[in-house]
């Protein structure tokens, strides 16, 4: 069945509440958090209505919650294609879960050992490794971007690579440019010398397929706010790393892969909307996978799912992208190539001449279209395309997002010409 977006977007509220101006509001923030279906506030409502009680005890509220939470780690297993639920770790999100990570690898490191960290990363994939870099006499690497498409440097990541490296922590995704890193060659790079690799998804997991397996990496982080769920973050580790890590916790919790990870208590509620929202994703991919197979599971749901999302996504980039080219003033920062739109998720930056990056922001709230401007949170790069004191102007179109919304916006922008 043919991928059908009002289908999906009937299973959003929000996109259906008019704002002040009687208008239906259009929502290009994603990058910074999706909107989320009703299935997944049904979700965290029901959790505190019949599950609402902490696991482990003798009761049936307490056993209907340790369910749950193991259900939530098996969809976060499918989605990832991990190999056992075991290796995934929730947390609040994906820069506390980064700092939990660095803290426990920062030590097994030696003073001199280099971690090698890119330009094209947002800063939670950067800062954590700065500090334990400091506490522990550690030598940090940068790898740099061309800025003409705004691609990784992989001839300086090479180069960056010694004896001494021991950890590479890339995005797979540019939060801020939409670039799509080739992680599975990264992965191989870092393993030939004999480091660990760390992959920040949180940009790529809406987006496209996720097989960690296949990817080869050692870590992997994600946020499920960015894929339609609630404000909660997802670490993949193998097992065998969860289970050796130094960690910091309580000495009642249990030292085993991977509650050793989970400190305190877990947004119970929230894990039972993440669940909902792997399921909707699920559900997209038995409605509108090009050749479902239900023997294939939850998993082969998925991977369809994100096939058929990745697939409409690309449309809605091209033509985003297309229409800012037409309008006088407007510079895209990244990859601009229609041939190229499988190197790129739809996130898209720009400027224009006569305005900072804010004023065109306010000017698309005035239309009721939300989109981001400055750097968020993806500092380096934005200093290395020149864009450090306003940043640029951030569009995320997603599968809920249409062709007449993309319109909407470019009309708008065209407003501003002089």
């Amino acid at each position: 069945m043919k991928y059908d977006v009002e289908q999906v977007r009937a299973c959003f509220p929000s996109l259906h509440i008019p704002a002040e101006s009687g208008q239906l509001p259009v929502y290009f923030d994603n990058p910074a958090g999706s909107q989320v279906p009703q299935a997944v506030i049904d979700a965290v409502r029901d959790y505190y209505l019949t599950m609402n009680a902490y696991p482990g005890g003798a009761f049936a509220s307490s056993r209907r919650s340790e369910a749950m939470h193991y259900g939530a780690r098996e969809r976060m297993a499918d989605l990832l294609n991990a190999a056992r639920p075991e290796e995934i770790v929730f947390g609040p999100n994906m820069t506390t879960l980064s700092f939990a990570l660095t803290r426990a690898l920062g030590k097994t490191l030696a003073p001199g050992d280099e971690i090698v960290v890119t330009r094209m990363d947002h800063d939670g994939n950067i800062a954590p490794w700065l500090r334990i870099a400091e506490d522990h006499d550690l030598v940090i690497r940068l790898v740099d971007i061309h800025t003409e498409d705004c691609t990784l440097d992989m001839d300086g990541l090479e180069a960056a690579l010694n004896e001494r490296t021991r950890i590479v922590a890339t995005a797979h995704a540019s939060n801020a440019v939409g670039t799509i890193n080739d992680a599975k060659q990264i992965a191989a790079m870092a393993h030939v010398a004999g480091a660990l690799h760390v992959l920040d998804a949180v940009q790529s997991t809406p987006h496209i397929p996720i097989d960690v397996q296949d990817l080869g990496c050692d870590f992997l982080m994600c946020s499920a706010y960015k894929f339609c769920g609630p404000h909660i973050g997802v670490l993949w580790g193998r097992y065998d790393l969860l289970a050796e890590l130094p960690v910091y916790k309580v000495r009642p919790a249990k030292d085993i892969a991977p509650f050793r990870f989970e400190t305190g208590a877990p947004t119970f509620e929230l894990l039972n909307g993440l669940t909902a929202a792997v399921d909707f994703l699920a559900w997209i991919g038995a409605q509108f996978g090009e050749s479902p197979d239900p023997a294939a599971g939850r998993r082969g749901q998925l991977i369809q799912a994100m096939r058929a999302i990745e697939a409409y996504e690309q449309e809605l980039g091209t033509h985003l992208i297309a229409g800012l080219q037409t309008i006088p003033g407007v510079t895209i920062a990244g990859i601009t190539d229609p041939a190229r739109a499988a190197e790129r998720v739809p996130t898209v930056a720009f400027v224009m001449e006569g305005y900072t990056p804010r004023e065109i922001a306010e000017h698309l709230d005035r239309h009721d279209i939300y989109v981001w401007n400055g750097n968020y949170y993806a500092k380096e790069i934005m200093e290395r395309l020149g864009r450090g004191e306003h940043g640029m102007v951030r569009v995320g179109p997603v599968h809920y997002n249409t062709i007449a919304e993309v319109d909407r916006l470019l009309d708008a922008v065209k407003l501003l010409v002089k």
